[in-house]
């Protein structure tokens, strides 16, 4: 793609490269007799006067007998008038350029050219070198330069429409209006796709440019008209982007880092990331111990390769000992005797699921249960969201061992994700099916090696509901919401805690981590809280 840039200046190091390759036939300048000293100024001039007429006349065979390379010359010639369509060429201000050391062994002459071409009048100004033999005989130092300052060797020029150019190119929202550079949680996105989308198809206007040997553009030279700017169209949506933006800056945060994403469940598309904090986008990147919100997935594997149903029975105790590691819930979990699965999940009981998970999910030390179930159900893997941007890819390692193999089930130990993992699995629950995330329309999506069952997806999507209503985790924060099902965690690491909450309503799906969060509901359950009830959002995309 074509790059605006400055333009580069004439290097007299090349000139003095001397290359029996470019002694073309007999007769021509003998680069094998050079004399060390320059031609004179009147010499350089006269010779330089004589081919530039030449050039301009396009006589060019003849412009190339007085080069250094007569056959290179010539081909590079044509291939100037070819590749702007040159009309005409006027060449003056001839003159002796002014001494340097890098003109030792020849004499630099300046002039100015005036170029006709398609699309209108090219004006430049350029330097070449005159050569002298020992024989006496002068000769144009041939090189791309000689055309253009700085063009290099496989460079040409050409003239006309001039490629779309990714440095101006708009990336949009899905409105196909609202510039992404405007968010700041965006920019760092939206450059990057910028910087690597293709925009075949499009130009933004005419002038000169410098192609390379495939004739792919390296540099912009002139703008003769400017055409619209190319556009890159992304799954965001701009109304919901700004309110995940006003989402993480929550007041009741208290400037903690936080990082959210929000997807369409239906399709994957990713409809807003937002971040604070300076460790980078912990929205796509935060990889984080993701805490009770992994009870999705480990109730996903009991019902799926143990048989579980939600009303099994799964008794809640304060506390629990697996592997020789102490486990216990978190302030307020009552014990319960006879919880049943989703009694447990709806107050986040950490002992029911240890126990279950441990029980039903470890065979002979294999505890690699958990990561299957992410693997084939939930797409967990590398993602590609398009336009290469770099997301942090969740792990669920298949051989834990010792107190891991029961950490694992309460998204402690081994186990990290990020907030785009669990708004996916989150989506994956409501959509009863796993659709890969991605920010540009189109992208390939990586699909799951096996769909969720209508059973699991059914027993999950009641489970979660009961998280949101009156007397689940979240309910302080989600209850009252129709239609959304929910997932607290609160995940401990050093010193401190980090809250999460994933949750879904009839649109979206959502995901929210913050860095130094007492809990899920008392952080994280803001950020989602203001996604859910985004009004703008809420009045449906309008999309062009």
């Amino acid at each position: 793609m074509l790059v605006l840039g400055g333009i580069g200046t004439y290097n007299f190091v090349h000139a003095l490269s001397v290359r029996s390759s470019l002694h073309e036939a007999a007769g021509s300048f003998d680069q094998s007799a050079l004399s060390s000293t320059p031609p004179s100024d009147i010499e350089a001039v006269k010779l330089t006067r004589e081919f530039l007429n030449h050039w301009s006349e396009q006589r060019f065979d003849i412009a190339a007998r007085d080069t250094d390379a007569p056959g290179v010359a010539t081909r590079a010639l044509r291939q100037y008038k070819r590749g702007l369509h040159l009309e005409k060429l006027t060449v003056h201000d001839v003159r002796p350029a002014d001494k340097s050391t890098e003109s030792q062994g020849a004499a630099e002459v300046t002039f100015s050219v005036t170029a006709r071409v398609t699309g209108g009048i090219w004006s430049y100004s350029s330097t070449l070198a005159v050569l002298k033999s020992t024989t006496g005989r002068t000769a144009v130092h041939w090189n791309n330069s000689v055309l253009y300052p700085g063009l290099r060797d496989g460079q040409s020029l050409v003239a006309g429409l001039l490629p779309a150019n990714v440095r101006t190119a708009r990336v949009v929202a899905r409105d196909g209006r609202t510039d992404l550079f405007q968010f700041p949680s965006l920019r760092d996105i939206a450059a990057t796709i910028r910087q690597h989308a293709k925009t075949t198809g499009n130009h933004f206007g005419t002038g000169v440019a410098v192609v390379n040997e495939a004739g792919a553009g390296v540099k912009v030279l002139r703008i003769f008209s400017h055409g619209p700017a190319p556009v890159i169209k992304t799954t965001i949506d701009a109304r919901l982007q700004d309110a995940a933006e006003r989402a993480v800056r929550d007041s009741h945060l208290l400037s903690k880092p936080a990082g959210t994403v929000a997807l369409d469940w239906k399709n994957g598309h990713i409809l807003a990331v937002a971040h604070t904090g300076s460790d980078g986008d912990i929205a796509i990147n935060g990889i984080k111990s993701p805490g009770s919100t992994m009870k999705i997935i480990t109730s996903a594997a009991l019902f799926d390769q143990a048989g579980l149903a939600f009303n099994s029975p799964a008794p809640c105790t304060d506390s629990l000992v697996a592997n020789g590691q102490l486990f216990h819930n978190e302030a307020g979990v009552r014990a319960n005797a006879r919880s049943t699965l989703a009694q447990a999940f709806a107050v986040s009981c950490n002992t029911s699921f240890i126990k279950d998970g441990f029980h039903y999910l470890v065979h002979g030390g294999d505890a690699s249960a958990l990561h299957d179930e992410a693997v084939n159900v939930f797409g967990m893997g590398s993602w590609s969201i398009g336009g290469e941007v770099a997301t942090t890819d969740p792990d669920i390692p298949p051989n834990v061992r010792g107190g891991d193999q029961a950490a694992q089930f309460i998204g402690q130990g081994k186990v990290t994700a990020t907030p785009l993992f669990m708004a996916s699995v989150a989506a994956t629950v409501r959509n009863a099916g796993f659709e890969q995330p991605i920010i540009l329309p189109g992208q390939h999506q990586q699909a799951a090696p096996r769909p969720i069952s209508a059973r699991t997806a059914g027993y999950l999507q009641l489970m979660m509901r009961s998280v949101a209503a009156t007397g689940g985790t979240a309910a302080p924060r989600l209850s009252g919401l129709l239609g959304v099902g929910a997932k607290t965690g609160t995940a401990e690491e050093g010193d401190h805690s980090n809250g999460w909450l994933t949750a879904y309503n009839s649109r979206i799906a959502v995901a929210a981590l913050v860095e130094g969060g007492s809990s899920g509901v008392d952080s994280a359950g803001y950020v989602v809280r203001r996604l859910l009830t985004s009004e703008d959002f809420q009045a449906g995309p309008k999309e062009e």
